[in-house]
């Protein structure tokens, strides 16, 4: 059974004056008597963002990405609804505006991931292995997590309602929900059943590989280089179909950017480097521990110039910061539009709430003095401002930019102190991206015509499901920090932050002089590839090597990086030779794989830490 289609109104006037924008939206778009946060919403929506947690949780340690969250949360959302119904366990079928609150809640708590927690959790222990608290780090996830949510609040009219700004993967979730939702929504069951079929045979192969042994993780050819198997240098097949999906949700840029500097950093640095005595040992560790640094610089290098070059973008984003301050004009005192968005006071409470607790754990847990951190949060918010501008104009949101910021500012003003220094970065990244997130998932509702204050209290829902999940899973698949940066579990986003963090606070002297020569090299590319990226013709953008595909390539192993660069293949041969099977098949599919493999493992991993099963 299908909901009824969404009804569309007149289109919003163009270049209309933003109070008349506001009353359109009103007047045509705005469904006030329909069923927006209902208790079955949020359960199920904490249920699907805790399983998504747990998914991203497993790819991000694997890949260095974070996969999008809302997408996937609707389709499960509106099949898991539809199964449902055919038990008979319930008997109204999910309405447009609860997928939409449901979708927003699960993506509160996927998104716990992202924003460099776990990069900075993972880097944490790399660096110090010492464990923090569990609910200390329970705590001090959800409350940055809960002040990046109030920090969207002073903003969300201006880049939204008056702006408009695209929110690219806000707006493609409003599509989805109105296409699943649709009185022609066959294609909604369809993606349903792609989704789940490639999510059985992916934690089927997982089982088979991983429980009981019969197939090997990896395969490698029968060809050598410089007196070694490939498989030596990474350069073989994994049956870990978790990175194919992955790399079907990249561009295909993205994909072969990455395949690019597989090649370069284990068939060319790799073999360069044994054979000028640079490393001793052919392993994952002993050539990243060299390639990290370049690959740290062209991350750095050019998530800071496409930063920079985004100037007026950045400019922007205080008129949202000033709208806060101004004296309200006639265009916002409107009785109509205010009686329906959250209220703006609302972010200098919450600011005043949860400001000091996230000071005071910056200094109980990571020991940054009490000046440093009352100057972390305000510098974070302001951020999150920008973040959540270029997150609507571009779809990134530039943690990487950000992240390397405030790692510099606290490597000056608090030296030598690495857990504070990664610590401090990660208040700026989990600012942000819950900020952003909660945008674009508002951009979702604002084209459909769901309320503002809902989606709010969904977001912090799903950051309290999140919050709760992320912790103790990643004790449980990390048990041993020492695995971290290993060819199992790469982690390469940890990696970089430990290493951007131990060269702010100790210095670059002590490297290997090709190393530092190897940080200069990187340091131009990326600047070059962010410039070619922002003034190079159209045309040949898609030809340039992508920084972070390229950055991230040095220090993920050279088979994951021929893995993702498959399933982008993939995916870009369907959207160019059958566009309409690809619409219908490659999100759900990539997700089902993801979703399948990664939920499987972690499972594995708890059934061998109770002995269970045999490692």
């Amino acid at each position: 059974m299908s909901a009824s289609p969404v009804p569309s109104g007149p289109a919003t006037p163009v270049n209309a004056p933003a109070a008349d924008r506001e009353a359109h939206w009103l007047a045509n778009t705005y469904r006030p008597h329909e069923a927006n946060l209902t208790v079955r919403a949020v359960v199920v929506g904490m249920l699907i963002g805790a399983a998504m947690c747990l998914s991203n949780l497993y790819v991000f340690f694997k890949t260095g990405w974070s996969m999008g969250v809302t997408l996937t949360a609707c389709i499960l959302a509106f099949g898991s609804f539809q199964l449902l119904q055919a038990l008979r366990l319930v008997k109204k079928p999910l309405g447009v505006l609860e997928n939409n609150a449901l979708t927003t809640v699960a993506s509160g708590a996927g998104y716990m991931t992202g924003g460099g927690n776990m990069a900075a959790f993972g880097a944490l222990l790399m660096i110090t292995t010492v464990r923090p608290d569990s609910t200390a780090m329970i705590a001090w996830f959800g409350v940055i997590a809960a002040l990046g949510v109030f920090a969207a609040i002073p903003i969300k009219r201006q880049l939204i309602n008056h702006e408009e700004l695209a929110f690219p993967t806000g707006t493609a979730t409003a599509e989805t929900i109105n296409s699943i939702h649709g009185a022609a929504a066959g294609g909604g069951s369809g993606k349903v059943t792609w989704l789940a079929g490639s999510a059985l045979f992916a934690a089927g192969l997982t089982w088979v590989r991983d429980a009981w042994h019969w197939i090997p993780a990896t395969f490698g050819l029968p060809v050598t280089l410089a007196g070694r198997a490939l498989a030596d240098w990474t350069l073989s097949f994994k049956a870990e179909v978790v990175l194919i999906g992955a790399g079907a949700l990249m561009s295909f840029r993205t994909g072969w950017s990455l395949l690019l500097g597989g090649l370069l950093t284990y068939a060319v640095l790799g073999p360069a480097l044994i054979a000028n005595g640079v490393i001793t040992t052919v392993s994952y560790k002993a050539i990243v521990a060299w390639t990290l640094w370049p690959g740290a610089a062209i991350l750095v290098a050019s998530g800071l110039t496409s930063f920079a070059l985004d100037y007026q973008s950045i400019a922007r984003s205080f008129t949202g910061l000033t709208r806060i301050f101004r004296k309200k004009s006639a265009e916002d005192a409107d009785a109509g539009i205010a009686a329906v968005e959250c209220p703006e006071w609302w972010f200098p409470v919450g600011f005043v709430a949860l400001a000091p607790i996230v000071t005071g754990l910056m200094v109980w847990l990571f020991q940054i003095p009490l000046w440093a951190g009352l100057i972390a949060v305000p510098l974070a918010v302001v951020m999150g401002f920008v973040a959540a501008r270029v997150t609507g104009e571009t779809d990134v949101t530039p943690t990487k930019a950000l992240g390397p910021v405030t790692q510099l500012i606290y490597g000056i003003i608090t030296p030598g102190n690495l857990s504070g220094n990664i610590m401090a970065a990660n208040v700026t990244g989990g600012i942000g991206l819950h900020a952003a997130d909660l945008l674009t998932t508002l951009k979702t509702g604002w084209l459909l015509g769901a309320k503002p204050r809902h989606q709010f209290y969904a977001q912090l829902f799903g950051v309290l499901a999140g919050a709760a999940i992320v912790v103790p899973a990643f004790n449980l698949i990390i048990p041993d920090p020492s695995v971290l940066g290993g060819e199992d579990w790469p982690a390469p986003s940890c990696v970089v932050w430990a290493g951007v963090s131990k060269s702010f606070a100790d210095g670059i002297g002590a490297l290997h002089p090709t190393a530092k020569t190897a940080i200069l090299v990187g340091l131009a590319l990326g600047v070059a590839l962010a410039l070619f990226e922002k003034l190079a013709p159209k045309k040949l953008r898609p030809l340039l090597p992508s920084p972070a595909g390229l950055g991230i390539a040095m220090v993920l192993p050279g088979s994951n990086c021929i893995a993702m660069f498959m399933g982008s293949a993939i995916a870009e041969f369907m959207r160019r030779r059958m566009p309409a099977l690809a619409e219908k098949t490659v999100v759900p599919v990539a997700s089902g794989l993801i979703a399948g493999e990664s939920l499987m493992g972690i499972l594995i991993a708890f059934l061998i830490v109770t002995g269970v099963i045999a490692r």
